[in-house]
């Protein structure tokens, strides 16, 4: 057998059982992983919902329960920021009014745009109705981050553009 042949059946092996052990590694993994999400996405609700005992949903909106009575949604919202995606979780009363928001996913500017998940900036949120949620600058009741004005306004527009496209497909239901 000539000698490249020999490397060639080599370095495919080699590779085919790459393949094999990733793929049973990301099987094993992939039940923790997800359980992981699912806790972390409980704390998010249970920081903004303390007294929550229960929710149910789907699509990004989920119903949250206080002993078996409702007590408000939570909503997914997805933007672009400055440096990319940005995902947050915004809380809302039954009055409609935003109870509070937690960036769950953000690759913003270290020391600037990922200030958006400092407290000082998610809790102006609270208590708002959504006409509030504009920047200042905008008319609105938001501070900017001094130095993070792209990623403030996407933050801000991530907020109110999902909630406006969840609470139009609650109530399309």
């Amino acid at each position: 057998m000539k000698e490249s042949w020999k490397r060639v059946i080599v370095l495919t092996s080699i590779v085919a059982i790459s393949v094999v052990v990733l793929s049973s590694i990301y099987n094993i993994t992939e039940p923790e992983i997800a359980k992981q999400k699912e806790i972390k996405f409980e704390e998010m609700l249970q920081s903004i919902f303390p007294l929550a005992t229960d929710y149910s949903g789907k699509e990004g909106i989920y119903e949250i329960y206080s002993d078996n009575k409702r007590v408000g949604y939570a909503l997914m919202a997805n933007g672009k920021g400055y440096g990319g995606d940005i995902e947050i979780l915004v809380g809302v009363n039954e009055d409609k009014t935003i109870k509070g928001i937690k960036i769950l996913k953000q690759t913003e500017t270290p020391g600037l745009g990922a200030k958006i998940t400092e407290r000082w900036f998610t809790d102006q949120f609270s208590g708002k109705p959504i006409g509030d949620i504009r920047l200042k600058k905008d008319d609105g009741k938001i501070d900017a981050i001094t130095g993070a004005t792209i990623s403030s306004s996407a933050a801000v527009d991530t907020v109110y553009e999902g909630y406006m496209e969840k609470i139009k497909m609650m109530e399309e239901k």
